[in-house]
């Protein structure tokens, strides 16, 4: 008897372990396309000079690959869902690192932009297919805790990419930043090989135009889908605003110093951390909608108390109350939404996590636009988005329909 047991316990220690690398190995994943796009912004100006080209013209170096991510995964997904998974991840790999290579040898800005093309094309893969591949290794409450880690990844590589980036740049250059992800490439592709491989082994749906706008099609017509992919997508309009905005709230309104700004990226990490730690243990306790939509008021709350901070009195302590707060249930509902979005389409998972991943982007493009061009003052237009995305998020919620 006593052997038995302990022969269960060290199983169920080894299913734990090969559980706890393959999400270390998806977070990876989740984290290539956020990871190139924010390393490069401490080194933006000497960039643009060495290209010689204006600060404003190098940052189209993140507008299109940002574009190119986003439209890259609507086709990416029906893909894996026809020819599995694995393939197209290690392509993608492959592709990041050759455009990553391309990116640290161009001599002008359009060889960037080249090279920036491919690198996204590669990064939509990996990025996509980490959920899909989420999505076939796990359910229930497992799935959950997945998609917590991976939305801690994505939110970390933003959060301690420009550190990293300003490090390489101060001791390396600017193009040291394309090798470091390339060598991160590289080392993904080898742990997915190892440790994951092919994961769909579910019904393979058929690989046609026709087929493929029906699989969306579906999906959009499906409140399951849609609403909790709605939900999800306004508050990382809010997360990316928040991003897009930090510069110019704390160093030229709060006269930070560009050390401080990144710490406080590498701090909102912290605040994500936990909060997506707390999300599967709350669901579990309370159920999923109402943890959602604790999560929801909690970003609205917060969204509301910056707008007011910005109104009355911008100063730095009560305007990160109010960032803690937004952050804190921003990190409860990612998680939580993005498995509810995913769950009820095992069959079609790589198609559904294409477009809540398409959405995903193109919310925080439109939340990184309205925050630039609503207003000069930049505390005042982040707390405009932060409570109009809130508020958005909790309305598009309230249209869930509730399992049977």
């Amino acid at each position: 008897m006593t052997d038995g047991v302990v022969t269960t316990n060290t199983a169920a220690s080894r299913r734990q372990f090969s559980a706890a690398w393959q999400i270390a190995v998806l977070a990876g994943l989740a984290a290539l396309g956020t990871l190139a796009t924010n390393i490069l912004l401490p080194s933006l100006p000497k960039m643009a000079a060495a290209l010689d080209v204006s600060s404003a013209a190098v940052t189209s170096a993140i507008t299109i690959f940002l574009a190119v991510f986003a439209l890259g995964q609507l086709v990416v997904g029906p893909i894996s869902d026809r020819r599995g998974r694995q393939w197209p991840v290690l392509a993608g790999f492959a592709i990041f690192l050759i455009g990553s290579i391309w990116c640290a040898f161009s001599g002008s800005l359009a060889g960037l932009l080249i090279g920036r093309v491919i690198q996204a094309v590669g990064a939509c893969s990996t990025s996509v297919l980490a959920r899909a591949i989420a999505r076939d290794l796990f359910s229930g409450a497992a799935l959950g805790r997945a998609m917590a880690l991976i939305m801690i990844a994505m939110s970390a590589a933003p959060g301690f990419s420009p550190l990293l980036g300003g490090a390489l740049d101060h001791f390396w250059g600017w193009r040291s930043e394309f090798v470091f992800v390339a060598v991160f490439a590289a080392v993904g592709a080898i742990a997915y090989g190892a440790i994951l491989g092919e994961t769909h082994r579910s019904v393979r749906t058929p690989l046609h135009p026709f087929a493929i706008a029906k699989s969306y099609g579906e999906l959009l017509l499906d409140r399951r889908f849609v609403v909790p992919a709605a939900t999800v997508s306004l508050i990382m309009g809010g997360l990316f605003s928040v991003f897009s905005a930090m510069p110019r709230v704390l160093i030229e309104a709060l006269h930070f110093t560009p050390i401080q700004l990144g710490l406080f990226f590498a701090g909102t990490v912290l605040i994500v951390f936990a909060a997506g730690v707390s999300a599967t243990r709350l669901a579990s306790r309370s159920g999923l909608d109402r943890s959602i939509r604790l999560g929801l008021l909690a970003t609205v709350v917060g969204g509301i108390a910056v707008l007011t901070i910005s109104i009355m009195r911008p100063t730095f302590l009560p305007f990160l109350g109010g960032m803690c707060v937004f952050l804190l249930g921003m990190g409860v509902v990612s998680p939580l939404a993005t498995a509810q979005s995913l769950s009820p389409f095992g069959e079609k998972a790589g198609a559904a996590s294409a477009l809540l991943g398409f959405w995903q982007m193109m919310g925080a493009a439109i939340g990184v636009f309205m925050t630039a061009v609503i207003s000069s003052d930049a505390m005042f237009s982040l707390g405009i988005v932060l409570t109009a995305s809130s508020v958005l998020a909790l309305g598009a919620y309230t249209r869930r329909v509730r399992p049977t």
